[in-house]
């Protein structure tokens, strides 16, 4: 288990502050797999993760799911034959969050 993992989420309003480049780059040192994407203006986190079939794949979106539901906070899951593609951002505050990079590495923890 991933320290970042291992903290907790906290309630996340529009207002909330986004997250600065010194915290992403301490972050994403936790989880390297994920890359920093941009669509329309807001950054997001994102990580495609590969599987035997689809049922695989299906499982972990559903595992996914569960810790989405925990938390509150739900990301866009595109679920295929053998990947799912998974990205994390705050909605209400149109980008990333302190919350987002917890939940991409509670989602690794989910894949292993």
């Amino acid at each position: 288990m991933s320290q970042l993992s291992e903290q907790p989420c906290e309630a996340c309003r529009w207002d909330a502050p986004h997250v600065t480049e010194t915290e992403i780059e301490r972050y994403r040192t936790e989880i390297p797999e994920w890359r920093i994407v941009e669509r329309d203006g807001i950054m997001k986190l994102e990580r495609t993760f590969t599987f035997r079939d689809f049922g695989q794949a299906l499982d972990f979106t559903n595992r996914v799911g569960e810790i989405a539901e925990g938390a509150g906070h739900h990301p866009a899951l595109l679920t295929e034959w053998g990947k799912v593609t998974v990205t994390w951002w705050s909605h209400e505050m149109k980008g990333l969050h302190r919350n987002d990079f917890i939940l991409a590495a509670r989602t690794d923890e989910v894949a292993t």
